[in-house]
């Protein structure tokens, strides 16, 4: 299922089973990149060895709860209830803060408990339209927006697997350096 259209798509996203390490990758490229980014990640919320939820922080530092086993919700992925007002809190305006003024915009994750909001779809649209290029985690699903998003031609998704997540690593600081440069270049013609 990977989607590979070149060494030099605009926007590029991992994917693969939970718990192999693509927040981690994630953390470590931009780490390597030292660039200007902005976005958000997630992060699981741990009790005792039991996953009990996952928090959502923009890379400015603001922190929400995504969804928790004990959060009262209309929407539901799993055991988990979504708190759609923290997505929205956090996530979408961490998305239309790195539109405007980051290289790079950061979004871990676009799954089924993000999909929850209208508003955080829209926001993810208008990055990946934007000439910013986007780096993030998509889930490995099916449904119709996650198959929009992997199906764009500036689009291109690769497995993280135990096996190769390390040597991801450097390719990903490769192919998105290309990117902002090809933007950059774009952008000052």
């Amino acid at each position: 299922m990977d989607h590979d259209r070149s060494a030099s798509s605009l926007n590029l996203f991992v994917t693969g089973r939970p718990g192999v390490g693509k927040t981690t990758l994630i953390l470590k490229v931009l780490e390597r990149l030292g660039t200007d980014a902005g976005g958000f990640f997630t992060r699981e919320i741990r009790e005792g060895g039991r996953r009990l939820g996952f928090t959502i922080a923009d890379l400015g530092g603001d922190t929400g709860v995504l969804a928790h086993v004990d959060q009262k919700s209309l929407y539901r992925v799993g055991k988990y209830g979504v708190n759609r007002r923290d997505l929205e809190r956090v996530g979408v305006p961490a998305i239309e803060r790195a539109v405007e003024g980051s290289s790079l915009v950061v979004m871990d994750e676009i799954g089924r408990m993000e999909l929850c909001s209208p508003a955080f779809r829209s926001a993810v649209e208008k990055a990946l339209d934007s000439p910013r290029t986007v780096f993030g985690t998509i889930q490995d699903r099916r449904n119709q927006f996650l198959d929009s998003v992997r199906a764009r031609p500036d689009v291109t998704v690769l497995r993280v697997t135990v096996e190769n997540r390390d040597a991801l690593a450097g390719q990903l600081v490769e192919r998105i350096s290309a990117s902002l440069a090809e933007r950059e270049g774009r952008s000052s013609r």
